[in-house]
This record gives C-alpha cells, structure tokens and sequence, in this order.
C-alpha cells in the first residue's frame, strides 16, 4: 500500500458541494475524510444512523447539534466526538469561506 496524505488533494477554493472520500472501507468499518466549506444539514433534516461514528475535526471549524440536546456542540481542530448508533444529530454549520476537514469512522457495534 502507498502512503497518502489526509490533506493532499483539498480544494484551494471552497466547493459548492460537500465531498466524501472514502479512505478505508471492510465489513463493519468504514474510513472516510470529509471536506466541507460552509455546508449545513437541511433544515428539519436529522442523521439517524444504524451505525456508530467516531469524528474528529481536522481543520477549520463546525457546530454539530444533537436531537437530545438544547444547543449544539462547536468543535475546532482536535475535539473528536462519539456518536452512538441512531443517535440523531445534524450539522448546524461549517466555516463559511474555509476548508474544514473531517476525519469519520464509522462502524458495527
């Protein structure tokens, strides 16, 4: 296997659209960086996954809100969270003008 770079390739101008790279996919584990530049969830929208996810912001900044919660959660480079399955959350915001990098594992319990 070659050895690759979680930042190589990033958009030198935000995109308008949100990109998924998959980086390491196996039954019950998948890998993936994210790459947003000031995307949101829709309004109303709710993730509600069957399975658990791991995320770790990389770079820039975003704002994650949880259903069970009043107020989101604004994460800077380094906060990680643990999301636990089908526990609903959504992205309120990300870094409007700004690459944010997103590191996800996303896997069974």
């Amino acid at each position: 296997m070659q050895i690759q770079n979680l930042y190589a390739g990033l958009p030198s101008n935000p995109e308008a659209g949100e990109r998924f790279d998959a980086l390491l996919a196996r039954p019950g584990l998948r890998i993936e960086r994210i790459v947003s530049s000031g995307q949101a969830s829709p309004p109303d929208f709710w993730y509600d996954q069957a399975e658990a996810e791991w995320v770790v912001l990389l770079q820039g900044a975003a704002r994650l809100r949880f259903a069970d919660e009043a107020s989101g959660r604004t994460l800077a480079p380094g906060d990680w969270l643990y999301l636990a399955p089908h526990r609903r959350h959504r992205v309120e915001w990300t870094a409007a003008g700004e690459t944010t990098v997103w590191l996800a594992v996303h896997f069974a319990e």
